[in-house]
């Protein structure tokens, strides 16, 4: 089959040298791509944990807002219920009094009456 390609000594060492550098060529690093904006895995990281830690902080502020407006908002109802309680005793307090004058002035127009009869 040589003999029909007429192929020599040097064009067959020629023939594996190129094969040589061919295989060689296959295991030579390649030029890598570099991203425009690449940042190092420890940068991403800080500033995912940056925000991790301000989303925890604004959650936890929100928690504490509303526990203080419950706790507000608890005060309030209870003043309102001791004033509510206190205008209500107040109120029965007039009462009794009204009652007490209105028994005095009746008390008193039966002795007036009474004289009168005598």
């Amino acid at each position: 089959m040589n003999e029909f390609q007429r192929t020599g000594f040097s064009e067959r060492l020629k023939t594996a040298a190129d094969a040589k550098q061919a295989l060689l060529a296959k295991l030579r690093p390649k030029p890598t791509v570099v991203a425009v904006d690449f940042q190092p895995r420890a940068v991403v990281r800080a500033e995912e944990l940056v925000q991790v830690r301000q989303a925890r902080a604004e959650a936890k502020s929100a928690r504490l807002q509303a526990a203080a407006e419950a706790a507000e908002a608890a005060r309030l109802s209870d003043e309102a219920l001791a004033a509510a309680a206190l205008d209500a005793k107040r109120g029965e307090r007039k009462e009794r009094k009204a009652l007490t004058k209105a028994e005095q002035k009746a008390k008193r127009d039966a002795r007036y009456a009474a004289r009168k009869a005598r």
